[in-house]
């Protein structure tokens, strides 16, 4: 690539400077103002073909790998914390204990600090909200009967650098498990911190308690308020926070892991005591997968889903809804059936295109500033012997669970890192396919659509499948591994706003001995993402991967 860029690097300045010698003879020999002017055209246009080349010429990703601690074995549980001073911070629980690791620009570790301030054998989760100068470290833990949620300040050094702050307790009754209570969501900007837990002891009305933090966790509001339920057949989930502290989340009713047939989202403001309502679903269209997400440029809250038009059906296509704070009232509510041509393209093999988005799944979405969106999705299933791929097994068949020993009630998983990586099933081959990408307008008419071919598959694990994106502001950067001759190489894919997809040059300082996990990736910075990677198999180590 180098060489090929450098030959016409070397061609551009040649046919520039004749083309300069052109413009002087007819500057000379003629009076010909629009003969001048094409001349000068040409020029301009060929020397930005100059610039950019030379920018090309000086463009790359480059891997910076750390160096692998004999400690940090396979199995260790971690997570990447974020960039604090400069510094890149990663969470490690080892036998127990539990670390801060710092790494300097070089990926060099200058400091390993203990935690010791968290229980070692009684920790349930842990969350992490970084800052500039400082992280704040959310953990909750369990003792006899009670389970208590905390947090500290953790400077770019990882020391501690404040005192243990106690933000709530909550009473478990007398069996108690190592089970997550509390749920921690921050807002876009960091300004607001929220903390829910969930009572379900009576299995009708749902107490939900919520608590407002500030940036410094001054508590700002506790609310408490019931939620009317059906046993098995209602559920709640997506909570989400806004930049003013207001909280929305969404309730629906699926009975029999079938599709989910009413929804509602309901709208908490910040000092308020009280909900506001909203159903959010029509009539004679069923709902998969809700996805909320904030709109603090525009006040709104924007919420999907993949429908369909009948019970375990075919996925027809999205379904819209988008609510304004200020009128409380729905700017859009629209559903778009997903078109043959696209069903051909987002299929991986030749089969019916009427069920060509069954296996996919929404993984992400940007709202953009004039309110349209985009969307990424993905094509992720299993295979076992002997059973057929079942997307509503799959889907409804683990998530929400109502813990009926001490009757509280988390609507999320818990985190990546507290799923233990290795209590996988026999037998089963984990895939990830294609990723669709679709671009919409804020009327929720369809822009552009393009397709990231890919297939991955796993007898082992998830850890090596699925991709990460990386926005840097001009675009948007897919990256995921390809097996290319028995060894998994990182491959990075860029998506323009007008939605042209490029494949980059293999990314420089590639070593056979690294397998990355992109999807357990963190953006660390507008151009900076640092990469778990296993090492020869054995060893988990981190990789930091620059755009320039």
């Amino acid at each position: 690539m180098q060489n090929k860029t450098a030959g016409l690097h070397r061609a551009a300045k040649t046919v520039f400077k004749h083309l300069a010698n052109d413009n002087i003879r007819n500057f000379n020999n003629t009076n010909d103002t629009a003969s001048m002017q094409k001349s000068s055209a040409q020029a301009s246009a060929l020397l930005t073909l100059l610039f950019a080349l030379t920018a090309l010429s000086t463009f790359a990703q480059k891997i910076v790998y750390s160096e692998v601690d004999e400690d940090d074995s396979r199995r260790m549980r971690f997570e990447v914390m974020g960039k604090i001073s400069g510094n890149f911070l990663v969470y490690k629980n080892s036998k127990s204990k539990n670390y801060v690791s710092v790494f300097n620009n070089n990926m060099e570790q200058i400091a390993k600090v203990e935690q010791d301030y968290i229980p070692d054998d009684k920790l349930i989760n842990i969350d992490f909200f970084p800052y500039n100068d400082f992280t704040y470290l959310v953990y909750q833990y369990q003792k006899k009967k009670v389970v208590y949620c905390e947090a500290v300040k953790v400077d770019g050094m990882g020391k501690r650098i404040s005192d243990v702050m106690t933000l709530d307790t909550a009473h478990i009754g007398g069996f108690g498990s190592n089970n997550k209570v509390y749920t921690a969501i921050s807002s876009e900007d960091k300004s607001k911190l929220v903390l829910f837990k969930i009572n379900s002891r009576n299995k009708e009305h749902y107490l939900i308690t919520t608590l407002l933090f500030d940036s410094n966790l001054s508590q700002m509001k506790r609310s408490q308020f019931t939620m009317d339920m059906e046993e098995d057949k209602d559920y709640l989930d997506e909570f989400n926070v806004d930049n003013d502290g207001d909280l929305v989340f969404a309730k629906g009713k699926r009975a029999n892991n079938e599709v989910i047939q009413s929804s509602s989202i309901f709208y908490k403001a910040a000092q308020s005591d009280s909900l506001i309502s909203v159903n959010t679903q029509p009539e004679k269209i069923f709902l998969d997968e809700i996805h909320i997400k904030v709109d603090n440029v525009n006040k709104r809250y924007f919420l999907t889903s993949f429908y369909y038009a009948k019970k375990r059906g075919d996925i027809e296509g999205f379904y819209f809804y988008v609510w304004d704070k200020a009128t409380k009232m729905p700017v859009l509510q629209n559903s778009l059936a997903l078109g043959e041509e696209l069903r051909r393209e987002a299929k991986s093999d030749n089969s019916n295109v009427k069920t060509a988005f069954n296996d996919y799944f929404i993984r992400s979405i940007v709202i953009k500033r004039d309110g349209g969106f985009l969307i990424n999705t993905e094509s992720y299933y299993t295979i076992s012997r002997g059973n057929p791929w079942n997307r509503f097994n799959y889907l409804y068949g683990m998530p929400l669970t109502t813990y009926d020993y001490y009757s509280l009630y988390s609507p999320y998983y818990s985190s990546w890192y507290w799923r233990d990586r290795y209590n996988t099933r026999q037998n089963v081959r984990y895939n990830a396919d294609n990723i669709t990408i679709l671009s919409f307008n804020n009327d929720g008419k369809l822009q552009w659509n393009s397709v990231i071919h890919k297939e991955q598959f796993d007898d082992e694990s998830e850890d090596r499948i699925s991709f990460q994106t990386v926005n840097t502001g001009g675009q948007i950067h897919y990256l995921f591994n390809v097996d290319e001759r028995r060894a998994l190489l990182l491959n990075d894919f860029t998506l323009s706003p007008g939605g042209e997809i490029v494949r980059n040059p293999t990314l420089k300082n590639l070593d056979r001995g690294y397998e990355f996990m992109p999807k357990y990736s963190k953006q660390v910075s507008s151009y900076q993402l640092i990469v778990p990677c296993y090492y020869r198999n054995n060893n988990i180590c981190f990789a930091k991967v620059e755009f320039n």
